[in-house]
């Protein structure tokens, strides 16, 4: 868990069965505020993820696509020039007796010509990040934050309250890259989901459901657990005036994978009415997951509660998965493996290859060639 004593507010230090995603210690944020803590006493935070493509300005998007050109060519030119230089050089050999003595200072050191950076490295200098400590919002201190929030716009700002550091149960109350990922492509292909009724599997925070809401018009965002619902329901309420010019609307329910039905206790926080369910069926188009592929076992309930969703819908629909690679050393294979993306394929080869008179799964990869419309790092594993 995160130390947020206040003697010790310039460290974070965490116990070893904590799990943390990189993206809340390394976010392009100035800082993390915490605005309380849940409950079970974990600290929650407020941040800010720009949106690198302002919905009211098409010219962004524009920009996007040619920056990455434009920085190829940079690339290109650094090697062509490298190129030239070699040349130049190799000329100077033939045409200098001396030889090497040619490349010689006065001081009779040796003149090396440097080449240019290359793209990698380029791209690294570009990925450097500041670690970011969480910050307590004391009091007399709340002015600190207003100049903050008046530098984003209510249009290029997702809000979004998280945890920074969780037990493994608790893994979706953070954000994690491959949210940010499937984030991405939504914006990049919003005429595909325009007006489409969505499910979300795993939603957690709901950052990626707040952002098919945006072109969406109705989703359904499910998890496990009173707290996390709380939180992704807070969140899409920060969010609403994303939606708002489009006409979508995300609901937050519960959807527990290792049950067979639907919670429809009226009773009982984020159930759902019989009309909704009855929606989903007969409306929902399309299905997505961002990383919930961690644990074998919620793997395989995660592709039976899937099976059980699509063989009830009344149309066809195309499902969308995102996850990170996460590559860990292991004793019993004495090499690094991905043993959870190993499971994860295998379990997905053996739904394509399902016999089934009703339905038919087919797979198939996205490239990965698409703009970026959130400040995250993508990294070669997402």
């Amino acid at each position: 868990m995160v130390d947020v004593t206040e003697e010790e507010m310039d460290n974070c230090t965490f116990k070893s069965d904590t799990v943390l995603s990189d993206v809340h210690l390394h976010c392009p944020n100035k800082r993390h505020l915490m605005v309380r803590l849940n409950a079970v006493g974990q600290p929650v935070f407020l941040s800010y993820f720009k949106l690198l493509w302002n919905t009211d300005n098409s010219a962004s998007e524009k920009h996007l696509r040619e920056a990455k050109p434009e920085r190829e060519h940079q690339y290109r030119s650094g090697d062509e020039l490298c190129d030239k230089d070699r040349n130049n050089l190799k000329k100077e050999g033939e045409l200098n007796s001396e030889g090497v003595e040619a490349l010689l200072d006065d001081d009779g050191d040796l003149e090396v010509v440097r080449r240019p950076r290359s793209a990698s490295d380029l791209e690294a200098d570009d990925l450097l990040r500041n670690k970011v400590y969480p910050v307590i919002l004391m009091k007399g201190k709340e002015d600190d934050f207003e100049d903050e929030e008046q530098e984003h716009t209510c249009s290029n700002v997702v809000k979004i309250e998280h945890t920074m550091a969780t037990p493994l149960e608790d893994v979706g109350k953070q954000v994690w890259r491959a949210a940010f990922l499937l984030a991405d492509y939504i914006l990049f292909k919003r005429d595909t989901f325009r007006c489409c009724s969505v499910l979300e599997l795993g939603g957690g925070t709901g950052i990626t459901s707040i952002i098919m809401g945006t072109v969406a018009k109705r989703v359904y965002c499910t998890d496990v657990g009173e707290d996390l619902l709380a939180m992704c329901e807070q969140n899409v309420a920060l969010n609403k005036h994303l939606m708002e010019p489009g006409g979508g609307e995300v609901k937050v329910k519960e959807l527990d994978w290792l049950k067979d039905e639907f919670c429809t206790e009226p009773e009982a926080p984020y159930s759902w009415s019989e009309e909704e369910i009855a929606d989903l069926h007969n409306h929902c188009t399309v299905v997505m997951a961002a990383d919930v592929f961690y644990d074998d076992d919620l793997t395989d309930a995660f592709f039976r509660m899937l099976y059980r969703i699509t063989h009830n819908l009344r149309n066809s629909c195309t499902v969308y998965l995102a996850l990170e690679k996460r590559l860990n050393f292991t004793l019993r294979h004495m090499d690094i493996t991905c043993e959870a993306y190993s499971h994860f394929r295998n379990t997905l080869n053996d739904l394509e290859n399902l016999q089934d008179r009703k339905i038919k799964y087919t797979v198939e990869p996205i490239k990965l060639d698409f703009c970026q419309f959130l400040v995250y790092e993508r990294i070669e594993q997402l």
